[in-house]
């Protein structure tokens, strides 16, 4: 049941973060599909590193 939890919890943030990739983002459309493709693939640790270390240079 937690690990059901978390893996939806993890899904939902990799979305919102390919949301925001799309809303905010200032490259180009290929680097906004890697961004998004590289945070679904890793979803908790892809979360994690876009929030925390990309968000606000990309």
């Amino acid at each position: 049941m937690l690990g059901t939890i978390l893996y939806v919890l993890g899904i939902v943030c990799a979305v919102w973060c390919v949301l925001d990739i799309f809303k905010t983002a200032k490259c180009g459309l290929l680097g906004k599909i890697i961004a998004s493709i590289l945070v679904l693939a890793f979803s908790w640790i892809g979360f994690a590193i876009y929030y925390f270390l990309v968000r606000g240079k990309i």
